[in-house]
């Protein structure tokens, strides 16, 4: 066994190549980067000023495609039946109330659905959407490009957003209990000792109102006023049962299809939008206020609701 000494060097087998020195490895990379300047170079000089103008030009509207849009984007967003369940929880569990049906505070029961409806938005606070995204957008009949400041203040972050959009849900579902109850206790419901809570998560806004209030009368009245049919709406609602206009109807109208809906209750207030979007198989129907909204949907569970108006251009039919 051969012992190599400190002074000494191993012989280096034939056709071995030498490992190559540090300076050897720099001389190659610099001469790399000079080839490839000199060929950048080489390829812009042999094009024409308006071939490089085109190029600067493509990639400035790249980069302007990609940055922030001051628009936001909406879309149709999920429906939620106010008689049923949300995330495993109730959106509307009615305790205290006289013949309530079970203990897990369901009220009384009905076989069809009342739904509420939403649209899904990017370009708000926490949710950036890009020029290139608001472009696409607009040319989808199905969703809507809304400058930003139309929709939240300029400056407002991600958790005032929220704080807005969350304060308006609490509001509305307070107005909603207070014109329910009255309303139901004008139909002969005895409302003494009712305890009510109204729950749905990642949806905030005003515009459930309506739609929470027939909830609760439902769940108050022994009666079948869905006749087991789907009926979706949208409106605000204040505690007299003012039915009041919300934004993206006509997209909440193509989401409500989509689920299944076939009758819609639209705020009054909203017809110039409903008049020629409304999807076909679906049937609108103009409201003002809660008494106007709980009596179409007793006349439609009753199949009576061709009867009912409905938005026209330029009036009421």
């Amino acid at each position: 066994m051969s012992v190599m000494h400190a002074n000494e060097e191993q012989p280096q087998s034939h056709g071995a190549r030498p490992s190559p020195r540090p300076q050897d490895s720099d001389k190659g990379r610099t001469g790399l980067f000079s080839r490839t300047v000199d060929a950048v170079r080489s390829y812009f000089a042999s094009r024409s000023l308006r071939y490089l103008a085109g190029l600067i030009c493509l990639a400035l509207c790249i980069i302007v495609l990609a940055l922030p849009s001051p628009y936001v984007v909406e879309s149709p967003g999920p429906t939620r039946d106010v008689l049923e369940s949300s995330e495993g929880k109730r959106i509307i569990t009615v305790s205290g109330a006289s013949g309530d049906s079970d203990t897990a505070g369901s009220g009384h029961r009905d076989a069809g659905k009342l739904l509420l409806v939403t649209v899904n938005a990017m370009g708000i606070p926490g949710y950036p959407v890009s020029n290139a995204q608001a472009l696409w957008a607009w040319l989808d009949a199905r969703e809507e490009v809304t400058p930003s400041e139309a929709v939240f203040p300029v400056g407002q972050n991600a958790d005032q957003y929220e704080k807005h959009v969350q304060g308006e849900m609490t509001g509305s579902q307070d107005a909603a209990k207070a014109a329910a109850l009255g309303y139901a206790k004008r139909l002969g419901v005895d409302v003494s000792g009712v305890k009510v809570s109204m729950h749905v998560d990642d949806i905030g806004g005003p515009s459930a109102g309506m739609m929470y209030s027939l909830g609760l009368i439902d769940k108050l009245t022994a009666a079948q006023e869905t006749g087991g049919k789907t009926i979706a709406g949208t409106g605000t609602i204040d505690a007299k049962g003012e039915v009041g206009a919300i934004g993206g109807i006509r997209l909440k109208m193509i989401g409500a299809k989509r689920d299944g809906a076939t009758w819609f209750l639209a705020p009054k207030s909203n017809c110039g939008e409903v008049v020629r979007h409304v999807p076909e198989g679906l049937r609108d129907v103009q409201v003002s206020t809660l008494d106007e909204a709980y009596k179409a949907v007793v006349a439609i569970g009753q199949g009576k609701g061709d009867a009912l108006p409905h938005c026209v251009a330029g009036g009421r039919r």
